[in-house]
Order: structure tokens, then C-alpha cells, then sequence
């Protein structure tokens, strides 16, 4: 049996180990952590040099490319604490209560109160203040959002909007229905301005072609000439983004 994860810079990261039809040895990343292929079957001192051989493989990559962790580390909400996204500036409150559910309410000043059920586990307690928090900025944040939205649009597009919405996603930074809704992942709320622009531009670029073609990218780079920069600091720093 392989270790169901490995522990970098103090973080325990998720190992997943599929063993199929190969000869080698094979390691990469994936959305929740490692992958480690191997063959079928191993003698045991086969296994433990694989797991040698991955363990040094893994720290390599962690001294090559710190911020790249990023993605497999949770961040922890503690009372007391603040939360920076883009220029607001939110405080938390948090109490355990002996409640059915979680919830969380946005007072003045930006003081978000979140009220935890007591009996929830630590990790429990951690997914759902990272899920309120981003339902509360979401809808703080939404009027503004989608002011700008509708100003890309007028400028670019001229479609009808259905709808804007936030969504707490992480596979994908925003999508558009072919009836013309519009939503957006909160983690966008992370990013600079230019880059919310192009995720709007984007989605925008869909009410006229629901597709990728080399019209839809035309119909992008004619609103946004260098939108290729944009894509580029989202894949290389994407995955530090959000709650």
C-alpha cells in the first residue's frame, strides 16, 4: 500500500496511484494533487523504489515551482481574521453555534459574520466558511460586476443578456447558455482588472459563437488585441485564485 499523500513545505498534497498496462514509472499532476502510475504488477522492493523515485520527483518539482502548490493548499478562516479581494477589504466574525445549519450574513463596513455549526469537523467547519465567503462577496460584488459587463458589451457585442451570475466553480472561469446567461467564477474576483475583462470578453464573444472556432477568437482579439497575455497569467497563476 502507497501513502495516500505527501507532505511539502508542511502541506500533506493527495497521491492518487493507478496502476495499469506500462512498464515504467510515470508522475504528474492533476486538479486534487499527484498521479503516480505504475505497472500492474510490482515486487514489493519495486514498489518502495517507485515511491522513492516519485517522493524525489515530487520535491523537485516543489523547489522548481513553489507558487505552483498553491492549488492544493486550502486556506483556513480563523475569527478575527480579513480577506483582501481586489479592493475591498472584508473582515470575518466567526461563532460556533449549536445550529442545523452554516450561515453567514454581510454587515456595514464589510464585517462578514459567519455562523458555524458547533458539532462540524475542523475541515467541515473550513469548506463551508470558504463557501459562504465566496456567496457573500459574490453578491456584493455582483452590481458592479455587472455594470462592467454590460459596458463590455455595449462597446463590443450588442447582444441581449439574459443574466449575470457568480458561481463558487473551479473548473472553469465562466460559461454562457445558449440562452444568454452569463456567469462567472468567483475566483475571478482574484484577478486584476485586465483579466476579468478578458474572462468578460470571453464569455461575451459566446452569445454570437457558441464554439471555439477561429471566428469566436477573432470576435475576442478584435475587443481585446493582446487577450493571449491574459490566458497566459491565468494558466500561471490561476490556481492560487479564490477562497
Amino acid at each position: 500500500m502507497f501513502p495516500a499523500s505527501i507532505t511539502l513545505d508542511g502541506h500533506a498534497i493527495p497521491v492518487k496511484v493507478i496502476r495499469e498496462r506500462r512498464t515504467s514509472f510515470r508522475a504528474a499532476t492533476g486538479k486534487a494533487g499527484f498521479i503516480l502510475r505504475l505497472p500492474k504488477r510490482l515486487a514489493k522492493s519495486e514498489e518502495q523504489r517507485a515511491w522513492t523515485w516519485f517522493e524525489t520527483w515530487a520535491k523537485q518539482l516543489h523547489q522548481n515551482k513553489p507558487d505552483f502548490f498553491q492549488r492544493f493548499r486550502s486556506k483556513t478562516y480563523e475569527d478575527g481574521d480579513t480577506v483582501q479581494v481586489g479592493t475591498r477589504r472584508y473582515s470575518i466574525g466567526i461563532s460556533l453555534e449549536d445550529r442545523a445549519a452554516h450561515t453567514a450574513k454581510l454587515h456595514p463596513n464589510r464585517y462578514i459574520q459567519l455562523n458555524l455549526v458547533r458539532s462540524a469537523s475542523p475541515e467541515e467547519h473550513n469548506k463551508a466558511a470558504a463557501t459562504l465567503l465566496s456567496r457573500v462577496v459574490a453578491k456584493d460584488f455582483l452590481p458592479e460586476f455587472s455594470r462592467r459587463v454590460e459596458e463590455l458589451n455595449r462597446l463590443y457585442f450588442s447582444k441581449t443578456i439574459k443574466g449575470i451570475s457568480f458561481k463558487n466553480t473551479s473548473s472553469r472561469w465562466g460559461s454562457c447558455s445558449n440562452t444568454g446567461n452569463l456567469n462567472f467564477s468567483t475566483r475571478l474576483l482574484f484577478a486584476p482588472a485586465e483579466v476579468v475583462d478578458y474572462v468578460i470578453i470571453h464569455e461575451l464573444a459566446h452569445l454570437i459563437e457558441m464554439n471555439h472556432s477561429e471566428r469566436f477568437w477573432a470576435l475576442v482579439a478584435q475587443a481585446m488585441p493582446d487577450y493571449k497575455l491574459k490566458e497566459k497569467w491565468l494558466k500561471e497563476n490561476g490556481a492560487g485564485l479564490g477562497f
